[in-house]
């Protein structure tokens, strides 16, 4: 008859520490059966009888046991090597699956599919998920950039970026731009459907122009408030009416430090003489090809998805009524963009983004 097994020893410190893991919410569901398999083992129960009652095998709690006794709780949540799961697909053919997917394409295609890959490699679509999830690769994504060549692009970005780090005391700082593409008029051919239970809401897919506006707007970077005005058209004359409008609201012991663009009204000789004539307005530009320091843009983005694209206008002053009504909702419950990132951090990306691309012409 086998000899029964002697009780765990364990301290009074190392039952303390098992008992809480052993009803830890979070702890890993394998190191909360060997903390309850370890402390049934310290009471003096049978291995067999632990197994029988956890539902684990009496080899495993013989091997807990065991490591216990050699390590203590010094190593208790590692697993050991060799141990889980084997993997099922080689190193071998998960490295030509990442070398294909960087530096191979599809016969006649932009890029690669799960499905594409897996036919060309010999596995299934979920093996090819697996790997480009473990590894952060994403071939059906492609996003735009362009590095600027404006000779001054360091210099103009580190003083916007200072403005949001680092206001001045006095003064406020305005975001401006004006946005025309996306103010359409834009009437359906036919009516939408409404969402319902199982169906997502619906518009034709063409649609009659009824014409565009171009919204003048400020974004006050510290409060988040709008100032903006809807012109037929973007000329000098309505950047200077919309310079009087700012120059109206803004209280005049403050200084106007606004952030623009390098459009060419702003280079006209009435906006440049207006300019010569109210000194508190100091503009600061973005360089060239670069819109994205200039915080209205993002604001310009929540305004097309939530008001505007979705949108049946069958008239400007319907379109404009719609953005009005936006800029209203806005300034009522305003909310800033806060901006993190210092100049030496976009510089550098800059810097590697410029690396990449003479590598890449070299190479080719």
């Amino acid at each position: 008859m086998r000899p029964a097994t002697a009780p765990l020893r364990l301290s009074d410190g190392q039952r303390e520490i098992l008992e809480k893991l052993a009803v830890a919410r979070a702890t890993p569901h394998r190191e909360v059966m060997r903390a309850r398999a370890l402390l049934l083992a310290g009471d003096g129960v049978a291995t067999t009888a632990i197994a029988a009652r956890l539902g684990v095998s009496p080899a495993s709690v013989t091997g807990w046991r065991e490591r216990f006794a050699a390590d203590g709780l010094a190593k208790f949540g590692t697993v050991r090597g060799g141990r889980g799961r084997k993997p099922s697909i080689p190193a071998e053919k998960v490295a030509q699956i990442v070398h294909a997917t960087l530096h191979d394409k599809p016969a006649g295609q932009t890029h690669w599919s799960c499905r594409s890959m897996a036919k060309a490699q010999g596995v299934s679509p979920a093996t090819v998920q697996r790997i480009w999830s473990a590894r952060g690769l994403k071939p059906h994504l492609a996003r735009t950039f362009k590095l600027s060549n404006d000779k001054r692009s360091g210099e103009k970005l580190t003083d916007v970026v200072g403005l949001y780090l680092n206001p001045p005391d006095q003064a406020v700082v305005l975001c401006m731009d004006e946005k025309t593409p996306d103010n359409q008029a834009l009437d359906r051919t036919q009516p939408t459907l409404p969402m319902k239970k199982g169906r997502a809401g619906t518009m034709t897919h063409d649609y009659k122009r009824n014409g565009t506006t171009t919204l003048f707007a400020a974004l006050d970077v510290l409060a988040g408030t709008v100032t903006g005005q809807c012109y037929p058209r973007h000329r000098n004359g309505e950047f200077l009416k919309f310079l009087r409008t700012i120059d109206r609201q803004v209280p005049k012991d403050l200084e106007i430090h606004m952030i623009l663009d390098n459009y060419g009204t702003r280079k006209h000789p009435d906006v440049q003489g207006w300019l010569a004539k109210h000194p508190r307005f100091h503009l600061h530009f973005t360089h060239t090809s670069s819109s994205w320091p200039n915080l209205v843009e993002r604001w310009f983005r929540n305004l097309t998805e939530q008001a505007i694209r979705r949108g049946i206008f069958r008239s400007v002053p319907d379109l404009i009524a719609a953005i009005e009504a936006y800029l209203q909702a806005n300034n009522d419950d305003p909310k800033p963009f806060i901006w993190t990132a210092t100049a030496e951090e976009i510089l550098e990306k800059v810097r590697r983004g410029r690396a990449t691309l003479e590598s890449i012409t070299t190479y080719n």
